[in-house]
């Protein structure tokens, strides 16, 4: 089964929108639209979902059901490109002809450009509808959906985050106490220096250093965790060079240098596949790893990730459905209110829930649905209820890919023993900054 896996694969964008924005305020779809609502009126709807296989499978079969509920409204539902990583392009290139789709899925690392755009709907005033049940999304997947922090241009749609996820037969072995909710930066060390042993080739911990948007997200939890941001209140100037950031670097390259016990992943995906051959005694990933980890027959345990001073601040890779405008009246009413029906929970256990995604909403992890799901994949669980940790979202700004690189860059050579983490880290801050300013 393809397992989709928003945190990676949404962390870098396409091209940027930016370069069309001169373009759009000529652009139209050549139709009028209607002026006045009228819910009765024959309405077709586009609906780029941006998946495939049994994802696009699930995702028909509830289009279809809301047609039968709303005979006047057809819902033409496709991928809308080869890839997920396709769409921004693909969208960008139908602002400028007018033929942009009335719902897209989008990576969360998007939103900004697609606000700027200046096709995207501001549905605010809908979803402060108590009756929407706004609050019930983590804070991080709200903030993604807002990344103006004043305009609403969708619905989440798949929600995620990493948890700390440990291998019992490693602890076991070595004869270390498995981890609790309760680890601090601290415990987390000490454990994996005591479970890493050269004669069998095993390590305490696994970090990628490719220096890709996977070595990136795994550093902004300590960082905020430890006070720190990854840009100033302006979002102009990276601040990810703070004190906080330095001693979170340091904490990373001690145990990678010093201790010598972090397996150094050059290709991203490695490390996932040694810890599931008991050969790594935890690594920090999400929901996508467990069926993996459930295939290989792995014992293994989840807990939120090591924290500081009670902090356990995670990081969500939180995708979105995106509402597109038409200047039509009754499209934007039905693509809101088939948006609306698709994210609520009734639905969401039948989309996220069944395909082995995150539920969207608290109120969905007593359902039978998830409890079914926990039962094949344990830990899942835990990773839904660490949504309350994901409190910060990743920057939507376009310089965001850039700022990745610098500070991807600047954590591998570190982690290898090439680096000072002070001036890693401010050399990488100047380039992002810069990159920023290049926006």
């Amino acid at each position: 089964m393809l397992r989709h896996h928003p945190l990676r694969s949404g962390a870098l964008g396409a091209a940027s929108l930016l370069v069309t924005t001169a373009l759009l305020t000529s652009c139209s779809s050549g139709t009028q639209g209607a002026t006045t609502l009228d819910e009765d009126a024959d309405v077709t709807l586009t609906w780029w979902t941006g998946q495939a296989d049994q994802a696009q499978t699930i995702l028909t079969g509830l289009a279809e059901e809301f047609e039968q509920e709303h005979p006047n409204v057809t819902i033409e539902v496709s991928s809308g490109a080869p890839s997920t990583e396709d769409l921004l392009q693909k969208l960008s290139s139908s602002f400028a002809g007018g033929t942009y789709p009335d719902i897209s899925y989008a990576f969360g690392s998007w939103a900004s450009e697609l606000a700027d755009s200046g096709r995207t709907l501001d549905i605010t005033d809908q979803v402060s509808d108590p009756a929407v049940g706004w609050e019930e999304f983590s804070g991080a997947a709200r903030a993604t959906a807002q990344p103006t922090g004043e305009e609403t241009i969708g619905f989440p749609a798949v929600v995620d985050n990493i948890s700390l996820i440990y291998n019992k037969t490693v602890f076991d072995r070595a004869g270390v106490e498995y981890p609790t909710e309760d680890w601090t930066w601290d415990d987390f060390r000490t454990a994996a220096k005591e479970l890493t042993d050269p004669a069998t080739t095993t390590y305490g911990y696994g970090y990628s250093v490719s220096g890709s948007e996977e070595t990136t997200w795994q550093f902004w939890p300590h960082l905020w965790q430890n006070g720190g941001e990854i840009l100033d209140e302006s979002g102009t100037q990276a601040t990810f060079d703070s004190e906080a950031g330095v001693e979170a670097l340091t904490l990373l390259r001690d145990m990678a240098v010093e201790d010598e016990s972090v397996y150094l992943d050059q290709t991203d995906t490695k490390f996932g596949q040694i810890f599931a051959s008991d050969q790594i005694g935890m690594i920090t990933s999400g929901p996508w790893s467990l069926y993996d980890l459930q295939t290989a027959g792995t014992d293994y345990g989840v807990v939120p990730l090591p924290g500081t001073d009670g902090d356990h601040t995670t990081i969500s890779g939180a995708d979105l459905w995106v509402l597109f405008d038409h200047q039509d009246a009754n499209r934007e009413y039905w693509a809101y209110e088939f948006t609306k029906w698709l994210t609520d929970p009734e639905q969401d256990v039948r989309w996220n829930v069944a395909y082995g995604n995150l539920p969207l909403r608290e109120s969905e992890i007593d359902s039978p649905e998830f409890t079914a799901q926990v039962e094949e994949m344990p830990g899942l669980d835990v990773m839904a209820a660490n949504s309350a940790n994901a409190t910060i979202p990743r920057p939507t700004v376009p310089g965001y890919v850039r700022l990745s690189e610098a500070i991807g860059t600047a954590i591998s050579e570190v982690l290898q023993g090439q680096g000072d983490p002070a001036e890693a880290l401010q050399r990488a801050a100047d380039e992002a900054t810069a990159a920023l300013a290049d926006t």
